[in-house]
């Protein structure tokens, strides 16, 4: 097959995906890498259809990458993810509205163009944990105690752009990331960056079925194949914080060729959307990959103050049941596409 990855410049280096680019080709497939960060692109040339089977993102929230992936999609092309939900996760502010109207467990989300927009919170709602819409990799993630902190940290907060704040969820300062990968869950425990006082050992732990449940359907409600997820264990039980598209996949077994499976599953399952396609149909479809998962609808947040994310309830489809892990084994969910190189 012959495949192409966007990686911006913040993971030229980094292990995922350069690990899977490099299994890719020692299995025979084509790879061609393209840098959106580092290169003047001929988008019109770059996006011609039918010249890769698939393309694949690593970028950085709000990198040049996601534009490229969105064009190839729109001429018709299969994306991993799938370009029109990538978005929908990279946008916390948009994750955290879509998620809380279909069903998932996530924390009451105010979004503010600007800081001292969060002022108009009630005390009630404090501790608050405010963060960039836009962040990733545990970037200007904070813990605001009070109002009077919130006022001394506004300087710092306006460089950000858009921000979301949450009521902060008491917890043990341990996060559940999950990956998804291939139609398996993988679980982990490392220490939340709100308590870095922690001393806790990144490490592979078993994964409940209630977690397990909920994991699978936040691929189902964002529409994403390749994920990872991040939980809390709260007082009233496990709430979503953040949903990442492509992660690392760090302490997952055999996560290069767990990986480089799954791409090659998705692509062969693009294909075969395709080819039930006419070309007038593909196109407008945006991507073969289009048809593998459930997507949400748009959703915009305005107004003066701070905006709680907040959308009419949507009916979803249940998720689906997963058996309780007895150790750190994978958790199989149904598989959106077939593994092999």
């Amino acid at each position: 097959m012959r495949l192409c990855f966007l990686v911006e410049e913040n993971y030229r280096h980094d292990g995922m995906p350069n690990e899977v680019i490099r299994q890719l080709t020692a299995w025979g497939h084509q790879v061609d890498v393209l840098r959106p960060g580092g290169s003047l692109l001929h988008m019109t040339e770059a996006v011609r259809a039918g010249t890769h089977d698939a393309w694949v993102l690593k970028t950085v929230s709000g990198g040049p990458g996601l534009t490229l992936l969105e064009a190839a999609a729109s001429a018709g092309m299969t994306t991993v993810n799938d370009a029109r939900s990538i978005r929908g996760v990279r946008d916390k502010a948009l994750a955290a509205a879509i998620g809380r109207a279909r069903g998932l467990p996530l924390p009451r989300t105010y979004a503010a163009a600007r800081p001292e927009l969060l002022a108009e919170l009630p005390a009630s709602e404090y501790p608050l944990v405010v963060k960039p819409a836009d962040g990733s990799s545990g970037r200007a993630v904070h813990l605001v105690a009070s109002p009077d902190r919130l006022a001394a940290m506004i300087p710092e907060l306006a460089r950000e752009g858009l921000l979301i704040a949450q009521p902060y969820v008491p917890n043990s300062g341990i996060d559940i990331k999950v990956y998804c990968v291939g139609g398996e869950l993988h679980a982990t425990e490392r220490r939340s960056p709100l308590h870095p006082e922690h001393a806790v050992r990144e490490r592979r732990v078993p994964l409940s079925a209630e977690v397990a449940a909920i994991v699978d359907q936040v691929g189902a409600v964002y529409g994403l194949d390749l994920y990872g997820v991040d939980v809390l264990l709260g007082p009233d039980g496990p709430v979503v914080v953040d949903v990442n598209d492509f992660p690392s996949f760090r302490q997952v077994p055999d996560a290069v060729a767990r990986v480089a499976r799954a791409v090659l599953g998705l692509a062969r399952a693009g294909q075969g959307v395709a080819a039930g396609l006419t070309g007038e149909q593909h196109g407008a479809v945006g991507g073969a990959s289009l048809a593998v998962r459930a997507h949400p609808d748009p959703v915009s947040v305005s107004g003066a103050g701070p905006v709680e994310v907040v959308l009419p309830a949507q009916a979803v489809d249940s998720a689906q049941a997963a058996a309780s892990a007895q150790d750190p084994a994978p958790v199989h969910i149904p598989a959106v596409a077939g593994e092999g190189a």
